[in-house]
């Protein structure tokens, strides 16, 4: 018996050698040179750049309806809400640029260090940050905390910026904090609706809610963009990520750095780009251009003689491609300059000046007034301007010639409440007439935690009750 089991034992081994030789996995490939170098660079850029991206909460006050008894009669309630962004840092003493919808009507700001700067903070790594600055129309935002010596990116140009080139988008998308995604440039001058002012660089790299205010960079580590938004049908990323040019940030932040606000000019009237369709229908002419659809009465164009359904050919000798362009051109002239336009008004050429003046309806148009020694009332976190004739003449047809504007922030506001909007004019506080900044302030003087306050306001028109409760 032994010798079988001898033989049986030596065939098993001998199978089972096989078995192994037949299992032994081939040798592994080269390495891939390129790859592996491309690869390392990536590593090397996002951890440059995560430093100095920043992640921001903001606390607000917002009116909710509330119909929880089943009655049908839905109330407001003033609730709090929390909301969540991502920033990034463009200076090492801690000024920071995000999108406005992150930080609008906030009451509390505060700023989240990437990991490796958090040192001294308490366990919740949260630094409290003030706002610098707001600019609704471009959607960004300048806030600052008091920090030293931090890491911070430089803004690129975005006029560079090629169709297909890599980039890399970072930020906080649904909360989950130092991401990052990879992908091209889909277009570098993306327009969402026809004739709109602001233009886009759109881009396929991953964008989610959360990465607003982050910054899109390129394979240097520049910034040359800001991510602001995407296009979805099923709210999640679909490769249609907006992001706001370099060449605009720059411009928003230094004027909101310099001045707190932002300047925008205008002639006073609305134009609109010309199509073959008008231009038949009209007979135009000329197929290119932009029409003048609109001359506010009073305005520098109507006093320069410009009337509707002039054609505008060039502006300061450049030709005009569409209204975006127009409107962009004369934006950023200086307020105190002229522009001259090429007009074309059936078959007759000339040339006009038109002076730049403020647009009439950005409640920034007066801040420069502003001086925080005397306007500042700290109980509402506002800077207020007593109604005058030099103000009355850039809100006409005001209810009242008398109350007090609200032209600024002041700090973070000390209430609950939907609270006071740029623009709002006070006319009453709890049924007392406001006929002056000093009678603002008196009457505030005496006020306590948790007492309620309502103001009368004219807002965009039309008297508002504004109620607000103190902290």
């Amino acid at each position: 018996m032994l010798p079988r089991i001898q033989a049986v034992v030596l065939i098993l081994a001998t199978s089972a050698a096989a078995l192994s030789g037949q299992q032994t996995p081939p040798p592994p490939p080269a390495p891939n040179a390129t790859l592996d170098t491309f690869s390392r660079s990536l590593e090397a850029l996002t951890t440059r750049v995560k430093q100095s991206v920043v992640q921001i909460f903001s606390t607000a006050y917002a009116a909710a309806v509330d119909d929880n008894d089943g009655s049908g009669n839905a109330s407001s309630l003033i609730t709090k809400q929390r909301s969540t962004g991502t920033g990034v840092i463009l200076t090492n003493d801690g000024y920071i640029i995000t999108n406005a919808h992150v930080v609008r009507g906030a009451r509390k700001i505060q700023v989240k260090l990437a990991p490796s700067m958090v040192t001294d903070e308490p366990q919740t790594g949260l630094t409290d940050a003030t706002l610098v600055g707001i600019d609704t129309e471009a959607d960004l935002a300048v806030v600052k905390i008091d920090r030293k010596d931090l890491p911070f990116l430089r803004l690129g140009d975005s006029t560079a910026v090629r169709q297909g080139q890599l980039v890399l988008a970072f930020g906080n998308p649904l909360g989950l904090e130092s991401s990052v995604s990879m992908g091209i440039v889909s277009s570098t001058a993306r327009q969402i609706k026809p004739d709109d002012v602001m233009i886009y660089l759109q881009t396929d790299a991953p964008i989610n809610p959360g990465n607003s205010g982050g910054p899109l960079v390129d394979t240097d580590g520049r910034v040359i963009g800001i991510n602001t938004f995407i296009l979805s049908q099923s709210g999640g990323s679909e490769g249609l990520g907006f992001a706001i040019p370099s060449t605009i940030v720059t411009e928003i932040y230094d004027q909101i750095r310099k001045e707190g606000h932002v300047h925008r000019g205008q002639i006073g009237v609305t134009v609109q780009t010309i199509t073959p369709l008008m231009a038949r229908g009209l007979r135009l002419t000329t197929n290119t251009g932009v029409i003048v659809a609109d001359v506010r009465s009073g305005s520098t164009s109507d006093k320069a003689g410009i009337k509707p359904g002039d054609v505008i050919q060039s502006i300061d000798g450049q030709r005009l491609a569409n209204a975006r362009m127009f409107e962009l051109i004369v934006s950023r002239r200086q307020l105190s300059s002229t522009v001259k336009l090429a007009i074309l008004r059936g078959k007759d050429k000339s040339e006009i000046e038109v002076p730049v003046h403020e647009k009439a309806d950005s409640p920034e148009r007066f801040a420069d007034l502003v001086d925080p020694a005397r306007n500042l009332i700290p109980e509402l976190g506002i800077l207020g301007i007593p109604l005058d004739a030099k103000l009355s003449a850039l809100f006409p047809g005001l209810r009242h010639d008398y109350g007090v504007v609200v032209a600024g922030r002041g700090g973070n506001a000390p209430y609950e409440g939907q609270g006071l909007q740029l623009g709002d004019v006070i006319y009453e506080l709890n049924g007392t007439p406001v006929v002056s900044l000093d009678m603002l302030k008196s009457l505030l003087k005496d006020l306590k935690s948790g007492d309620a306050l309502v103001f009368q306001v004219e807002r965009s028109s039309k008297l508002v009750y504004v109620p607000i409760e103190l902290e």
